[in-house]
C-alpha cells in the first residue's frame, strides 16, 4: 500500500468516527508557537538520532533539607553544608559558588548564571573564578528565566544558542563541555518533551560548527508562569505533568519548584521532591535516554521547534549576538510580544488554568499593561493577572 493509500485510510477512518467530512475544522489546534499541528498522524517525515542524555539515569534533585540527608542522592545547594558525602551538589548561591572548593570534581555543578541580562555583559570575573573550581560543569546557561517571562519555545532555545555563542567567542570553543543549561518547562506536555528534544539537535549542530559532537547538559526545573496561589493543590499535577515531559524528553536533572507559590514550606517541599521519586521509580521514566523518539507526532513538532530555534538563533546573530541584541531592546521586544500575546489567551480562556479562569472564574484586577513590560525579561505568572 502506498502512503497516499495509507493517508487516505486513516484520514477516512477519523471522518467515521468523528462522523464529519470537515475534520481539519473540528481537530485544528491553535497554538501560539507557529507549529504546524496536524489532525493525526500516520508517518513521520524525518525519523531524527536517538539522541542520549549525557547522565545515565535523570538526577532527582530536592531543595536541601537535613531530614532528606539519607534518602535523596542530589540537591540544590542555596548556602553550605557540611560533609555531603556521595551527593550530586547543584550549587544555586553565586557567594556559596565562589568560596566552595568541592574535594571530587564529580558532585558539584554550578547552577548560576554568568549573564547580567539589565546590563547586558557577561560577569569575567564571575566565569574565571567557576572555571578554576574543580565542577563537574562549571558554567550555567539559564533560560528558565525567559520561560517564566513569557518566550515562546523556539525563542528560549534560540537565546540559550546565542548565549553559548557568546561564550564560546570570549572563552574559547573548550567552555561548551563545561555548561549547564537550566530550562524552564511549561504545562504544554508534548511541546515541553520535544523542545528538551529539540535542544539536543540544534545545540549539536552547534557544536559540529567546532568539530566537537556534544550534547548538552540539561537541568528542567517546572514553570512558575503556570503556577496560582488559589487552589494550590492544582500546581501540584501541573508540575507532575512537566517533571514528566522533561523526563521523557531527555533531561539529566529535573528539579520541582514549590507548589505552594510565594510560601514555601518545609512539607511542601518535601511533597515537592516526593512527586519525583513516585514518578521517577513508579513509571520508571528517568532511565530511558530517548523514550519519544520515533512518536510521529513529537517527531514532527520537535523538528519544528529545532528548525525555528536555529532560525531565532541565526536572526539573533545577524543583529550582533545575544548581548547586543539586549543592548537593542530587540530580545525584550520578543519575549513582550509572544508574552502579551499568551496573556490574552488566560484572559480570554483559550489558556486554561483550573480555579483561576475556569472552575470557578475569578475575576481580571490587572491589566497586561501592569503585568509586562517591553524593556525588561522579568517572570510573570498567568495568574497575577486575577490575584
Amino acid at each position: 500500500m502506498s502512503n497516499s493509500e495509507t493517508f487516505s485510510s486513516w484520514e477516512n477512518l477519523v471522518k467515521k468516527q468523528l462522523k464529519t467530512e470537515d475534520i481539519y475544522t473540528i481537530l485544528k489546534k491553535e497554538n501560539l508557537e507557529g507549529i504546524d499541528v496536524k489532525p493525526f498522524y500516520n508517518s513521520v517525515q524525518k525519523s531524527m538520532a536517538n539522541l542520549p542524555k549525557v547522565e545515565e539515569s535523570t538526577h532527582l534533585v530536592a531543595a536541601y533539607h537535613e531530614s532528606l540527608e539519607d534518602d535523596v542522592f542530589a540537591f540544590l545547594l542555596n548556602e553550605n553544608v557540611e560533609n555531603l558525602v556521595e551527593k550530586t551538589i547543584f550549587v544555586n548561591n553565586k557567594d556559596l559558588a565562589e568560596h566552595i572548593s568541592p574535594q571530587d570534581e564529580d558532585q558539584y555543578f554550578s547552577l548560576i548564571d554568568v549573564f547580567d541580562e539589565n546590563n547586558a555583559e557577561i560577569n569575567d570575573q564571575l566565569v574565571k573564578e567557576l572555571l578554576a573550581k574543580a565542577f563537574k560543569r562549571n558554567i550555567c546557561v539559564d533560560v528558565s528565566l525567559h520561560q517564566n517571562a513569557g518566550a515562546a519555545i523556539y525563542q528560549q532555545l534560540g537565546i540559550a544558542l546565542a548565549k553559548t555563542k557568546e561564550l564560546i567567542e570570549v572563552y574559547g570553543s573548550e567552555i561548551i563541555n563545561k555548561l549547564i543549561f537550566r530550562i524552564a518547562v511549561g504545562g504544554n506536555y508534548f511541546f515541553e518533551m520535544a523542545k528538551i528534544r529539540a535542544f539536543k539537535l540544534v545545540f549539536n549542530q552547534l557544536s559540529k560548527e567546532y568539530d566537537l559532537d556534544d550534547i548538552p547538559y540539561i537541568f528542567a526545573e517546572t514553570s512558575l508562569r503556570n503556577k496560582a496561589i488559589s487552589d494550590n493543590e492544582n500546581n501540584l499535577i501541573r508540575s507532575t505533568l512537566e517533571l514528566a515531559s522533561a523526563m521523557i524528553g531527555g533531561a539529566d536533572a529535573v528539579f520541582s519548584t514549590n507548589y505552594l507559590v510565594e510560601k514555601s514550606t518545609d512539607i511542601s517541599e518535601e511533597i515537592s521532591f516526593k512527586q519525583q521519586i513516585v514518578l521517577a521509580y513508579e513509571s520508571i521514566i528517568n532511565v530511558f535516554e530517548d523514550a519519544s523518539n520515533n512518536s510521529y507526532y513529537v517527531e514532527d513538532i520537535t523538528q519544528q521547534i529545532a528548525e525555528k530555534s536555529w532560525a531565532f538563533f541565526v536572526e539573533t546573530e545577524e543583529n550582533g549576538g545575544y548581548l547586543e541584541s539586549l543592548k537593542q531592546g530587540i530580545i525584550q521586544k520578543n519575549i513582550y510580544d509572544h508574552a502579551v500575546e499568551e496573556q490574552k489567551w488566560v484572559e480570554e480562556g483559550k489558556i486554561k488554568l483550573i480555579g483561576v479562569n475556569l472552575y470557578p472564574k475569578l475575576d481580571v484586577k490587572k491589566s497586561v499593561e501592569e503585568l509586562y513590560s517591553e524593556k525588561e525579561i522579568k517572570a510573570v505568572r498567568w495568574a497575577e493577572m486575577f490575584e
